[in-house]
């Protein structure tokens, strides 16, 4: 009886705890109010639900080596990984899903999120930031002529058109004008080409303003070998996030900087949002220790100089530097929402891409496939239950009854350990949590098929019972481990959802054999000890 008794407390200290995992908790997620994404205190069980159950997006990452050749691809997505998950993590998705797909790709899931557009630029956005100082030597005008001389010697672009001349010579004239001297036709040089039509001097010293129809020309210009050999040596050209309207038309601005930069990302250690009723939204930094001595030293140096906040190779905006700037610092968003702030400081904070990502596939999922998918899993597993309990209760009877009492005890204790273990529930899943409840019961047919063995053969019913279970202990165990093994190699080279239906399968396996060999035993024993004089079984 004392036996029994020790059965029963750890039977219920594990129904208890498994309760107790299963339990509602308050939780901090993002959810949807009124069409709009808000965070909000709610309840809910802690069983994550897969993409495939709530609906959202799916995207599918790899190395963009268009820009530069990666040799070791999958040592650059494994860096890359962790970037891209502290940004997922601060994105604000209560359950995302980060995994590498083989050695080349990585896989994101974001449930509940409706904004595909907004969540491929947060995650292959470079984030690298840098300051460097504007250029004051008119360097890129000495050079012009040599551009212009290559484009017609090399047969790199077509004349810009004529149309979008008169609107640049009268920009230029409001400003300045480039000095002639500067650009007199010397051997392999032109005094007339793209470069020279295109770029207007700005206001700031380094700044050039192009038409925006020019753009897409000087743009490619640009990026061509033989004119980024024949640009100053030790200067940046970078195009600006800013433009300027002149009357009807738009200029870009173009930017020479110093190549040696100040200071670079790499010490910032925060970044956040904010909105300013005079500058619009911005970004506020602070960089470590470290980072605050060398910025306060360089800016101390450039005193009255224009420096670039370059993000991405992009400038952001060039101030003055009105006085030494220590560890924080700010961005000005140039006329963007606080949404794009937000996002800016996101991936500052979640640190440059190692390798630059582009999205190989994208996919978005509804919500009301989601529901359908949990609607038809639950039909199935409670129709799959139903009927092994008509045929438990049916064809053993008493000892059947008991073994459903298993079952319950083994549904309760594999929710828990999916929810203890942090996993996420799939539609695999399901089908996985399905396939067990089978399974479970299947040990039951062999512990009960053995009983019946050893009461033909004249057995007492106490006698009967423990070589039932003992005997058929061998065959259980075969047939757990042999599903676990195929289970776990499952889990290690599969992805996503069949990851999620092998995690599902090993939590089964585990709960069944605890239900067949523990609880159901327990069970039995319970009965002959209130059944002493008992000498049949209904089985």
């Amino acid at each position: 009886m004392q036996n029994v008794k020790s059965r029963l407390l750890v039977i219920a200290a594990m129904i208890a705890a498994s309760v107790w995992a299963l339990f509602p908790r308050q939780v901090v997620e993002r959810v949807k109010r009124d069409g709009v994404f808000v965070y909000d205190t709610v309840s809910r069980v802690p069983l994550k639900r897969g993409l495939d159950l709530q609906g959202g997006i799916q995207l599918t990452l790899e190395v963009d080596q268009s820009r530069q050749t990666i040799t070791d691809v999958s040592d650059a997505l494994d860096r890359a990984m962790k970037v891209v998950r502290t940004r997922i993590d601060e994105f604000g998705v209560a359950e995302p899903v980060v995994q590498k797909l083989g050695n080349d790709r990585i896989m994101v899931e974001l449930p509940g999120i409706e904004d595909p557009r907004r969540a491929e630029e947060v995650v292959q956005r470079a984030a690298f930031l840098r300051f460097q100082i504007t250029d004051e030597s008119q360097a890129l005008e000495r050079v012009v002529p040599r551009l212009d001389g290559l484009v017609k010697e090399k047969g790199l672009a077509a004349a810009t058109d004529s149309a979008s001349r008169p609107a640049a010579n009268a920009l230029g004239s409001l400003l300045q004008t480039v000095d002639s001297t500067a650009n007199a036709d010397t051997a392999g040089t032109s005094t007339d080409g793209p470069f020279r039509r295109s770029l207007v001097p700005g206001q700031l010293p380094g700044q050039y303003l192009v038409a925006s129809a020019d753009y897409g020309q000087i743009d490619a210009l640009l990026r061509t070998p033989e004119i980024l050999a024949a640009l100053p040596p030790g200067k940046d050209v970078r195009w600006g996030t800013d433009s300027l309207v002149s009357g009807t038309q738009v200029y870009r601005t173009l930017y020479v900087l110093e190549s040696r930069a100040i200071i670079d990302g790499t010490y910032l250690v925060d970044a956040k949002p904010n909105q300013d009723p005079l500058e619009g939204a911005k970004v506020d930094f602070v960089f470590n220790n470290e980072g605050g001595r060398r910025f306060r030293n360089e800016t101390a140096k450039h005193i009255g100089d224009n420096m670039a906040i370059v993000l991405d190779d992009r400038v952001m905006s060039a101030p003055v530097i009105q006085s030494a700037i220590g560890a924080r610092g700010q961005i000005t968003m140039g006329g963007r929402d606080l949404q794009a702030a937000q996002d800016l400081a996101l991936v500052l904070r979640a640190g440059a891409l190692p390798v630059p990502l582009k999205v190989a596939e994208a996919r978005t999922i509804g919500a009301s496939l989601g529901e359908d998918a949990i609607r038809q899993g639950l039909l199935s597993g409670a129709l799959g239950l139903a009927l092994v309990v008509l045929i438990m209760v049916v064809y053993y009877r008493f000892s059947g009854v008991l073994a459903i009492c298993g079952l319950a005890f083994y549904v309760l204790v594999t929710l828990a350990i999916l929810a203890g273990f942090d996993a996420t529930l799939t539609l695999p899943g399901l089908a996985g949590f399905v396939l067990s409840i089978g399974m479970a019961v299947d040990a039951n047919f062999l512990i009960f098929e053995r009983i019946r063995e050893e009461l033909d053969a004249g057995r007492s019913l106490r006698m009967a019972i423990d070589d039932g279970f003992d005997h058929a202990w061998s065959a259980i165990v075969d047939t757990h481990v042999t599903t676990a093994l195929t289970a776990a190699i499952l889990y290690q080279f599969g992805t996503g959802p069949v990851r999620g239906f092998a995690v599902a399968l090993l939590a089964g396996i585990f709960a069944s054999l605890i239900s067949a060999i523990y609880v159901v035993r327990s069970l039995f024993l319970l009965w002959l000890s209130k059944n002493q004089t008992a000498k049949t079984l209904s089985i």
